[in-house]
């Protein structure tokens, strides 16, 4: 891993922590959230103020998400929202932590220029023992406050100011008048700098979590569903009846067609989808030449043609498969009858634009997990624990990739694979890429490049 990390591919946007009085706050917090403290002085953090070197020096990276269900945070600096969030046990959690400082950015600014915020994402369930218990959590909230209580005295002092103005006698109540200027000593003016931190709900209706080997859980749509990363009949009952797992690809492939989350690459607006294609491709002959101990550190993409070559006829069937679409919409080859069962069939796939791309992005990238970009992108921990495996000359070779083209213009080439974040219209479908002039749009409309799927679930 040290590879990635010197190419800034993992705990990279970590926020430094090296001031003494930033480490002091940090150790207040930490021991009003744990009765925890650390003796070390300089470390980073993520967005919810998670240090992997405190982590190591307790022995507990769970320090600040007990059973991985109760997330508590620690904000020493609003800069922490462009922080990634580590070992997430929820897909929400990162968007939620991000949403709150980014709606409350005056008063978070304004109390940790004195004090760290420290506070917790709030639900009903303490411990999952069972997958039913996931479904228990349908609302977050978050509370938050200085270690010295600045919001909690705050909000007294707003109640006194509202007394003060509407009782007809406060002005001859010196206690009161009293207690006022006293709290007004530790939160200044409340009137001129609101301090207030509300509680804001969250609804969690579909997610994924690394609880039970890792689950999506899809219950806010039409066709509701669970999908299990490992063996179905490892998880039991849920209130879900229907559980699908990686190997019932035919389901699930029914599962997201009947639900409209995702639509062919090829189909997709505004995309050079034969050049993504392409790209998926060369990750392919990567791990085969990789396999075969071939030295791709200074590889470039005519040379993973070449290897291509060499290795044809090892070349696997997701390889096979999208040479195939390349050739049907570049050269005019014949069809290409792709079913659900194929290899390469969800690597032909992103999601639609819709409030849960990111989701069903996710699960597509473990459904096809040769594509190394979008497993990093999408879903890092799976891309780590797969890193962690490869030969030495793919990881060379995936962590040159990732340096070169993808961080140095990551919003561009999110765009490029997933469609702008900011418009989330519905693509027309009477607009054609490029491509595909002269070509029949009924057809690819009616039953997409690789034929018609089956829809019983």
């Amino acid at each position: 891993m040290d590879l990635l990390i010197e190419k800034g591919l993992m705990f990279g946007n970590l926020i430094r922590i090296d001031s003494p009085v930033l480490v002091e706050r940090y150790n207040r917090a930490l021991d009003a959230l744990t009765g925890k403290r650390t003796e070390l002085t300089e470390f980073h953090i993520d967005i919810a103020g998670f240090s992997p070197e405190i982590g190591d020096e307790l022995a507990e990276p769970l320090y600040l998400n007990h059973e991985g269900v109760n997330r508590q945070f620690i904000l020493l600096t609003t800069d922490q929202k462009r922080a990634p969030l580590l070992s997430s046990k929820f897909s929400t959690s990162r968007s939620i932590l991000r949403q709150f400082i980014d709606e409350n950015e005056r008063e978070l600014f304004a109390l940790t220029v004195r004090d760290a915020v420290a506070g917790e994402v709030v639900n009903s369930v303490f411990r999952i023992e069972t997958p039913a218990d996931l479904f228990e959590i349908r609302k977050l909230r978050i509370e938050a406050d200085t270690t010295d209580g600045t919001v909690r005295v705050a909000k007294r002092l707003r109640g006194m100011i509202g007394e003060f103005k509407t009782r007809p006698d406060a002005w001859f109540d010196d206690v009161l008048i009293g207690e006022m200027i006293g709290l007004a000593k530790e939160t200044g003016d409340v009137t001129r700098n609101p301090v207030i931190l509300p509680e804001m709900e969250f609804d969690q209706s579909n997610f994924w979590t690394s609880h039970f080997g890792g689950l999506y859980v899809f219950r806010d749509i039409e066709n509701p569903a669970v999908i299990s990363v490992g063996p179905k009949e490892k998880i039991g009952k849920t209130p879900l009846p229907i559980v699908f797992d990686f190997d019932d690809r035919a389901h699930i492939a029914t599962f997201l067609d009947l639900n409209d989350l995702v639509e062919p690459i090829i189909k997709a607006r505004g995309m050079d989808a034969t050049a993504v294609l392409r790209q998926k491709m060369d990750f392919i002959v990567a791990r085969v030449a990789a396999d075969r101990g071939e030295d791709l550190s200074q590889a470039t993409r005519r040379d993973l043609r070449a290897l291509g070559r060499k290795y044809a006829v090892s070349l696997p069937a997701e390889w096979q498969g999208l040479a195939a679409l390349v050739r049907w919409a570049e050269e005019g080859g014949s069809w290409p009858h792709i079913t659900s069962d194929h290899p390469a069939y969800f690597y032909s796939l992103r999601a639609k634009p819709h409030k849960y791309a990111d989701l069903v992005n996710r699960l597509l990238a473990e459904l096809s997990p040769l594509d190394f970009r979008q497993l990093f992108i999408c879903h890092k921990d799976a891309f780590y624990d797969a890193y962690a495996q490869w030969p030495a000359a793919k990881q060379a070779y995936v962590a040159r990739f990732l340096e070169s083209e993808y961080q140095v213009d990551k919003a561009g080439a999110r765009e490029a694979l997933f469609g702008s974040e900011a418009d989330m219209s519905e693509p027309d479908p009477q607009d054609a890429s490029p491509w595909s002039a002269g070509r029949s749009r009924d057809m690819i409309d009616r039953v997409g490049p690789w034929g018609a799927i089956n829809r019983r679930m």
